[in-house]
């Protein structure tokens, strides 16, 4: 049976395009469409779709707001957002995923775009991945999972202690929303640097930085070419660039961007960083993924595994919004703990230590 979608967009010409892709694969249909938030609410009060597809800007009530009167009244939706890269929109966005929505995609810019297989692909691939269990329920109102822990076979580090770490997260598709449950958690004073890897376009990255500043006990920004890393600091790949982590000749380590074209779709691409930290001067590496569709992460994990000290730690299944990454490096055998989302933070934490 075909999953059904509420399309809910402002402009004629997005909702028929956005109904289109809908309507070109199998596993959808765009039953309904709505011209703004006010009409979306109507409707999701009497019926239940399989997902949402919602623009940011609208007349009467945004998606934001849309949001808020969801979440105020309880009316569960799995919804994807569609957003520009204007800093305003951006920003929108990233509270619009803390306030439910699971994922967004980049709005086109003019109609060549928006009929293109770039935003088609996108769109449906994203809605394959959020929309292929029937997990409609928020992560805070999942039933408690008990952690599920694994000593790593092949972790030779496991159980010894090391002084100078480094922590590096990977996260995709309901990473910016999965996020808020773990950075905002991490103290002030945490002994080590974090370097984190959000699959997220260019313009995007800067406004989850920010917020999560906002809301957190740690600094968290978005990374800069050249500064160098500092402990209880959070630096974020910027979106379009691949991040990396260089030792300077001081025994210090920096960020260094490398511009080398997408990998498998990816920029920033987790592999990428994690493959820099074979050579760094870090003692070891707290390497943490998230729900994310695809494998980004494992082969860095591995490869960085041969050289270097490593410790695991993976979301589990059951509150991923996709268990698609944490899926992989589990897989390896290479993971020390599995862990629910809000038990995430604290592990970072007791792994690192504070200052």
């Amino acid at each position: 049976m075909k999953k059904n979608i509420l399309v809910v967009d402002d402009s004629a010409l997005m909702r028929r395009v956005i109904c289109d892709i809908i309507n070109s694969d199998d596993t959808f249909q765009a039953t309904d469409v709505c011209r703004d938030g006010l009409e979306a609410y109507e409707k999701l009060k009497t019926r239940s779709y399989d997902g949402v597809v919602l623009d940011v800007n609208m007349p009467r009530m945004d998606g934001l707001e849309l949001l808020d009167k969801l979440q105020k009244e309880h009316i569960k939706s799995n919804i994807v957002m569609v957003s520009t890269t204007t800093t305003k929109d951006a920003d929108v966005t990233i509270l619009a995923m803390e306030r439910g929505a699971l994922d967004f995609v980049t709005k086109p810019s003019n109609v060549i775009e928006a009929k293109g297989e770039v935003f088609k692909n996108e769109l449906l691939n994203i809605l394959n991945a959020v929309l292929k269990t029937e997990r409609t329920r928020s992560l805070e109102r999942k039933a408690p999972v008990k952690p599920v822990v694994t000593l790593a076979r092949s972790n030779p580090s496991a159980g010894k202690r090391f002084k100078n770490k480094i922590v590096a997260l990977a996260c995709s598709t309901g990473g910016p929303k999965a996020l808020q449950s773990v950075i905002p958690y991490l103290p002030a004073n945490l002994d080590a640097p974090m370097v984190l890897v959000q699959h997220m376009p260019a313009g995007f990255t800067n406004s989850m930085a920010n917020r999560l500043d906002e809301i957190s006990k740690i600094h968290v920004k978005e990374a800069q070419e050249g500064e160098i890393l500092k402990k209880g600091t959070v630096y974020i790949a910027p979106g379009g660039k691949h991040m990396e982590v260089k030792k300077c000749p001081d025994g210090s380590h920096k960020i260094a961007f490398n511009d080398m074209p997408p990998i498998g779709g990816l920029k920033p691409c987790a592999n990428i960083t994690y493959d820099s930290l074979r050579t760094c001067g870090f003692e070891q590496v707290v390497c943490v993924v998230l729900t994310g569709m695809g494998a980004d992460g494992t082969n860095g994990i591995l490869e960085l595994s041969k050289s270097k000290p490593i410790y695991t730690i993976a979301q589990d299944a059951n509150t991923c919004v996709v268990y698609g990454m944490p899926k992989s490096i589990v897989e390896t055998g290479l993971v020390n703990e599995v862990l629910p989302l809000t038990e995430i933070a604290n592990s970072i934490t007791k792994n690192v230590g504070v200052k």
